[in-house]
């Protein structure tokens, strides 16, 4: 269960993670973000994220998604998972398919590294 982002319907984990999404991307250029704020909690910039999670949850709907959130230490996050649109609110900050790519690559090349060290530290266990 998770919460969707009353303005871009963005899956968020829980309330708190819906707080930090709507007031990051506020002040990140998210007009409508911060439109949405202004309107439905009009101190919101006075709040810290406990008590901006308190103001927004009951406007949001709680909703089960597709994936499992990185954030919420249940899972790996699956970006490919995500509902249509989910990513369309971050405009120019979005990622370009080639920097995704690289990014992927990145990480199956983590996974592999760590993979590596765990089975290096193994054999030296029963060494």
């Amino acid at each position: 269960m998770g919460y969707a982002c009353p303005v871009c319907s963005d899956p968020q984990a829980d309330a708190t993670h819906l707080a930090n999404h709507l007031a990051f991307t506020a002040l990140t250029g998210g007009d409508d973000h911060e439109a949405w704020l202004d309107d439905h909690v009009p101190e919101w910039g006075q709040f810290g994220e406990t008590e901006l999670a308190e103001h927004v949850v009951d406007h949001a709907e709680e909703r089960e998604f597709p994936q499992v959130f990185e954030e919420s230490g249940t899972g790996e996050h699956a970006p490919d998972d995500l509902p249509s649109g989910a990513d369309s609110h971050r405009g120019a900050a979005s990622v370009s398919d080639e920097d995704a790519e690289v990014l992927a690559e990145a990480r199956e090349l983590t996974k592999e590294m760590l993979e590596a060290e765990d089975e290096d530290a193994g054999e030296d266990e029963t060494q």
